[in-house]
């Protein structure tokens, strides 16, 4: 039961498939980090809608002259030294000037703007205000949704996918909060390739898959 359990938990489980994935995708990300920057550079890090736990298992922090900012709607709890919070807002940054950051990261994060025109402003905000992006989101076209683990849950009308996270246990085996079913179901527009690469028009496209299908699709221009 415990396997079936972390199959479907969330990725904030260290045991979960999500955190494998996730795992190797900061180990493909930090192999491009490393082609541009050297471990002596100081380099600031911008993490758009990111949380201090993600760099646990990271070899950034330890880096001599790094500093991450996360950037969220509230505060984020952070001990390390060369991480801190920031709140602000990812589709207007007015309180960064062009090129303040060496790197913008973003972790599943631009798809839970509500609209197109929202990622829109998050993409050009995040352009302007890095040198250098790596931007990953779930793909749409993927068969098992991401968020909920229920399969093609993205083409199912907004009723009926209520239904089944408020109603049933079909969605990562437990039946969601009716709030946060409804804030979710509000929020989040997935992305696919074509979208991506229009939001980020000059990047690189690298594909997460699992058995052969895209999974995930990271815009970046880490070359």
């Amino acid at each position: 039961m415990s396997f079936i359990s972390n199959f479907f938990s969330p990725s904030d489980n260290p045991n979960s498939l999500g955190a494998k994935f996730r795992n190797q995708r900061q180990k493909d990300f930090e192999d491009l980090f490393f082609r541009n920057f050297s471990k002596n550079d100081p380099i600031r890090v911008l993490d758009v809608g990111g949380a201090s736990y993600f760099w646990d298992t990271s070899s950034l922090p330890s880096l001599p002259n790094i500093e991450i900012t996360l950037l969220n709607l509230g505060k984020e709890d952070t001990t390390h030294p060369k991480i801190k919070s920031v709140v602000g807002d990812a589709t207007s940054m007015p309180e960064f000037a062009e090129n303040s950051f060496d790197l913008v990261f973003s972790n599943s994060v631009i798809e839970h703007l509500y609209t197109w025109e929202n990622q829109q402003k998050m993409a050009n905000e995040i352009m302007r205000v890095g040198k250098k992006y790596f931007i990953q989101t779930p793909n749409r076209k993927f068969p098992i949704e991401a968020h909920y683990a229920i399969p093609f849950a993205q083409y199912l009308p907004h009723k009926l996918l209520y239904f089944l996270l408020t109603k049933t246990k079909v969605s990562r085996l437990q039946k969601w909060d009716p709030t946060h079913a409804k804030q979710y179901l509000e929020e989040i527009r997935l992305l696919d390739q074509k979208e991506m690469q229009q939001l980020f028009p000059e990047s690189k496209i690298y594909q997460e898959k699992f058995m052969g299908m895209i999974k995930s699709i990271c815009a970046h221009n880490l070359g």
